[in-house]
Parts: C-alpha cells; sequence; structure tokens
C-alpha cells in the first residue's frame, strides 16, 4: 500500500504529556458507558485504580510522568470510543504528539489497549528514572529552527547538552537538556528578542539524556504484538506515514530521544489530502497549535460530553 496516496478526509489527532488535569475524562466516564469501560480495563491493566486519580487525583501523583502518560492515554481513547459509537466517523489517518502516537496506533488497530496502557506506564517511569535530577525544558517563541539550533550548541558547553525537543509550529519550539545548558539557551534567546518560558516537567523529554529509557523500551516492545493498521498513522519522529508495522517499534524508541516534528507531520496530513481532525482527549492544546500552522484547518475537540454534539455525524 502506497499511503502517499491516500486522500483522507478525517485525521485523528491525539495529545500528548503536558495536557493532564485534574478530573480528565470523569464527566466522559460518568455519561457514557463505553468510555467508563476504558477507565476499568485501564484499572484492570495497571492493577490500581487510574481512574480513581484522573477524577479525584491528588493532583501531584496526576502529575508524576509515570501516572500522567497512562491517564492521558486512557482519557484520548475513552473518547475515541464515545466517538466510534455515537459517530459514522473513522479515521483515514491519525498522528499523534509524542505519547499521542501510542494512542492514534491503537486508534487504527494496531497496538491492543490493554497493552497500551501497560507501554504508557512503563515509558513514563523509564523516562522519568533516565534522568533523575539536572534536567529541564523550555519554550522557545518567535526565533526560526536555525537559530534555535545554532544557540543550542552555543549553550552545550562543560559536558552539558540542549537541544530542540518539539517543533510544535509557527516559531514555537521546545528546547530539552541539563538544566544548566537549557537556563544559557533561555538567555540566549532573551538576547536575540525571543521569548524562552520554562517549562513545569519532570525530566528533558526527547533528547540525547532519555538514551536509558530507550534501551528499556526496546527490551519491552520485542514482547509487544503489533498488528496491521487499519489506516496509516504519521511517525512524528520522521513526518512520514508508517506503512510497515515492522517499523512501529522502532519509531517508538526512536520518538524517545529523537525530536517531535509536530509541524511536519500536521503538514504531512494536509498533503495527503486531510481535510479535517478530531482531536481526542483532554483539553485543546493541539487544536491551538493546528490553527498557529494553518487556519484554515477545520479540527474538532472531543474531551468533554458537551463535544460530542458538536461533531459532525460521518
Amino acid at each position: 500500500m502506497n499511503t502517499e496516496q491516500v486522500v483522507s478526509t478525517t485525521a485523528f489527532m491525539f495529545p500528548g504529556q503536558g495536557t493532564q488535569t485534574l478530573g480528565m475524562g470523569r464527566a466522559l466516564a460518568r455519561e457514557y458507558p463505553e468510555a467508563r469501560l476504558v477507565f476499568e480495563e485501564a484499572d484492570e491493566a495497571l492493577g490500581e485504580s487510574l481512574s480513581k486519580l484522573c477524577f479525584e487525583g491528588p493532583e501531584a501523583d496526576l502529575q508524576q510522568t509515570e501516572h500522567t502518560q497512562p491517564a492521558i492515554l486512557t482519557t484520548s481513547i475513552a473518547a475515541l470510543r464515545v466517538l466510534e459509537a455515537r459517530t459514522d466517523i473513522r479515521p483515514k489517518l491519525a498522528l499523534g504528539h509524542s505519547l499521542g502516537e501510542i494512542s492514534a496506533l491503537v486508534a487504527v488497530g494496531s497496538i491492543r489497549f490493554w497493552t497500551a496502557v501497560r507501554l504508557a506506564r512503563l515509558r513514563g517511569q523509564a523516562m522519568q528514572e533516565a534522568v533523575p535530577t539536572g534536567g529541564s525544558m523550555a519554550a522557545i517563541i518567535g526565533l526560526p529552527i536555525e537559530q534555535v539550533e545554532a544557540m543550542c550548541q552555543e549553550a552545550s558547553i562543560n559536558g552539558e547538552i540542549v537541544s530542540p525537543a518539539n517543533l510544535n509550529g509557527a516559531n514555537q519550539i521546545v528546547v530539552a537538556g541539563h538544566h544548566d545548558a537549557v537556563e544559557r539557551i533561555s538567555d540566549l534567546a532573551h538576547d536575540a528578542e525571543g521569548r524562552a518560558i520554562s517549562l513545569k516537567v519532570s525530566a528533558p523529554f526527547h533528547c540525547a539524556l532519555m538514551q536509558p529509557a530507550a534501551e528499556r523500551l526496546t527490551e519491552w516492545l520485542e514482547k509487544v504484538d503489533i498488528a496491521p493498521m487499519r489506516a496509516p498513522v504519521i511517525s512524528c519522529v520522521d513526518a512520514e506515514p508508517i506503512n510497515d508495522t515492522d517499523r512501529v517499534r522502532g519509531l517508538l524508541v526512536a520518538q524517545v530521544t529523537h525530536r517531535v516534528r509536530w509541524e511536519e507531520s500536521v503538514r504531512k496530513a494536509l498533503h495527503m489530502g486531510c481535510e479535517r481532525a478530531v482531536e481526542l482527549g483532554n483539553g485543546n492544546v493541539l487544536r491551538g497549535l493546528l490553527r498557529r500552522i494553518d487556519r484554515g484547518f477545520k479540527v474538532y475537540s472531543l474531551g468533554e460530553p458537551a463535544d460530542v454534539d458538536k461533531l459532525p455525524k460521518s
């Protein structure tokens, strides 16, 4: 199958870490039995009440990466099941921001949800433990990628590194690395009349410091069954559609240490004929990013019961 020739009308898009909030998924689970079943399955798969943590907290525990990642994925799949039950919309294309790529693979039938939620837990644990201290991230705004890359090289001294982690679009670039190196590039960005915003994260994701996490994921993914996809998934590693299930494991591992090419992934979806998207999960972060990339791109969100009536039926 040549996925470049797919004419796609609807893409399913799934958010990643940073979109979590206390109470996420609670209203969907209360209103829709299909969403409630997803949370119950997550609780069983993990051997603990992820649903209670999402709905009631404590918030400090929800913000821990090992809990955050399965919580975001579970909320996204709960929203997906509601959409599948209440509309005739089916994805012709799927993509996810970082962690959201695992949700996308669930949506197209490549990975079972039971497996995916356990993978998200392991991924979160491995990424947190890879850099226990000394790492941070910052959003650099208003400067082009070439300039940010040059500043990263300038700031990477004394054995400390910083590099682009998320290319979100509209000159919003998140960098990650050792804390002092991130501080240095933040100062350089201000000097260049850009902006630097420190992010409240527990580890420096999507940079070389995550290599220990990548190695742990490699071992675990060898045991995971990958089924053929019902629709292509655009990988945020290379912004290309995955057309070979054998590539899924390698891309999920590479994603941990490589930058998230979100703007390029969205533009690939547009190039493939995508005319609208549904963001599935908590919040509407991706919807905001998409508007910066292409204001003509129609995006719906589904994270709350009130969103259901706003969706097209097919």
